[in-house]
């Protein structure tokens, strides 16, 4: 063995550091996947749950909210705190209060218990999101491994939701609600033990600036306001004077943290992470694209339940094609091609692909095939949104000084955070619109048979909603297209620093292994 490893040109030393790296990877991963899953598999069980706590319907939002408040609002904190007191201590205590959160959760016997561990959930998961593809962002920093190993990253990003629909229908209909929240435990065990055993963390990469405490203020409650608002907005509508409030107090506050970054020494978010053009390119793609991905969630499944009466194990299993759509997109076409071409190569076309399959689905009907309609336009959908996320992912990182990867990270979350909360109200309100429209417009024409008309009337509002994605998935086209510029590896980038950041920063992207630190 170490004859093969001399005669490659790397010494055991390395052959074991590079393997360590791998084995981390598998840890890092199934903490994502633990964090991807979260974001839908709850949902399937709320309808229990809600049952046997006794959660009014007006509470019941709540459940998903509250979730969405402390880690939205708390995903640029969470990131810096990676960059402050290392990445591999805060991935491993945000996998530890993840679990613990989950395990309240589960064993929760009233509403308020419920909702403190949903938020709980947020404040870890806010902890251990950005940790993770921070630490990819530092250990993989070769182009064909940082390629491979972020397409495994994008794959279990963008198909983790879908996953959780399966499980959470599954482990819903045959156990119990419960356990959609006592699942993550045995993740968190398995992947915290990985990553005290195995996670080695680059040495030099922390940043030792003070804490930018106004920063931070302004940047949670800007946030908080921001995702509060789109979900007031789905249940109480846009014109709301709540909702109006939101939006106002949140574009104030961001207002006012961007200043604030402008003029403090040490920013919570250097605005060069943000500003720079490719950076900037891929965190609005990227969260256009995630609105067009709820659309297909949302919708597909409200079709399957209600139209056509799926029980939810057999709706979670008719998202099988758009998973496996995006594993095949992320790891053998993004990961195999981003070496050798240009990103916007990929998310361009990517992007597009995904949104032909959404072009697809608007031809549905109340009796539309799934084999001929539905499994092949969410598959197109998963194969585009798959093929894009590597690269995506990979430069939202890119160029980026190693004392600044974890809110670099942390904006890539935040960009998916919003899209999801946007695509969730603005995809609701447009079907909600357009199914009310339907059924005034068709009520006198249709006799006796009211539900027949109410199942038109809701896929009328579906099909409104697929159009609304397939638009935004075709922005986030052309935005990928014009705004990313960066060539391929081979003419000097992506593993080359940004030519906005080359002066002044000392940023480097390193190629070789970086030393490894105890």
């Amino acid at each position: 063995m170490s004859e093969t490893v001399l005669s490659e040109g790397r010494d055991p030393q390395q052959a074991s550091s590079d393997n360590r790296r791998w084995r981390a990877l598998f840890f890092i991963s199934l903490a994502q996947l633990m964090v991807a899953l979260d974001a839908t598999i709850v949902n399937i069980a709320l309808p229990a749950a809600q049952h046997d706590l006794g959660i009014s319907d007006g509470n019941r939002q709540w459940v998903i909210t509250a979730y969405g408040l402390a880690f939205g609002g708390l995903l640029l904190f969470g990131g810096r705190v990676g960059d402050l007191w290392g990445r591999k201590r805060a991935f491993t205590i945000g996998l530890i209060g993840f679990a613990l959160a989950s395990a309240v959760g589960g064993a929760a016997q009233n509403e308020a218990t419920l909702l403190g561990a949903r938020a709980l959930q947020g404040v870890f998961g806010a902890l251990l999101a950005p940790a993770a593809l921070s630490l990819l962002a530092v250990m993989f920093t070769d182009g064909k491994e940082r390629a491979k190993a972020f397409g495994i990253y994008g794959a279990i990003t963008g198909g983790g939701g879908a996953v959780g629909l399966i499980l959470g229908g599954f482990l819903t209909e045959y156990l119990n609600w419960r356990y959609t929240f006592f699942v993550n435990v045995p993740f968190a065990i398995v992947a915290g033990l990985g990553a005290i055993l195995v996670i080695r963390e680059p040495a030099g990469g922390r940043n030792h600036s003070p804490l930018d405490i106004p920063g931070v203020v302004l940047a949670t409650l800007g946030l908080v306001s921001l995702v509060y608002g789109f979900a007031h907005a789905e249940s109480s509508g846009w014109s709301d004077a709540t909702t109006i409030g939101l939006f106002v107090a949140s574009v104030v506050l961001l207002v006012a943290f961007v200043v604030t970054e402008a003029k403090v020494k040490a920013p919570l978010l250097p605005l060069r992470v943000v500003t720079d053009r490719n950076r900037g390119g891929v965190f609005l793609s990227l969260g256009l694209a995630v609105i067009g991905l709820f659309g297909l969630f949302l919708f597909l499944t409200f079709y399957l339940q209600i139209v056509r009466g799926y029980s939810p194990v057999k709706t979670g299993f008719a998202f099988l094609p758009a998973i496996l759509g995006i594993i095949v997109g992320s790891t053998q076409i993004g990961a195999r091609l981003m070496p050798r071409v240009a990103p916007r190569l990929l998310l361009g076309p990517g992007f597009l692909l995904a949104a032909i399959g959404m072009l697809l689905l608007t031809q549905m009907t109340n009796e539309s095939s799934y084999a001929g309609l539905l499994l092949p336009g969410s598959a197109l959908v998963g194969v585009g949104i798959g093929m894009a996320f590597t690269p995506a992912i990979v430069l939202a990182t890119h160029g980026v000084e190693a004392q600044d990867a974890g809110v670099a990270s942390a904006m890539a979350n935040v960009s998916q955070q919003l899209g999801g909360a946007i695509g969730t109200a603005l995809l609701n309100t447009i079907a909600a619109t357009a199914t009310t429209s339907y059924l005034a417009a068709h009520a006198a024409a249709s006799g006796s048979d009211g539900q027949l008309l109410q199942s038109q009337g809701l896929v009328h509002g579906y099909v409104n909603g697929f159009w609304a994605a397939f638009g935004i998935l075709a922005a986030a086209s052309v935005i990928a297209f014009v705004f990313i510029t960066i060539g391929r590896p081979g003419a000097g980038a992506p593993d080359a620093p940004s030519s906005t950041e080359e002066a002044g920063t000392g940023a480097s992207d390193d190629p070789h292994v970086p030393v490894i630190a105890d």
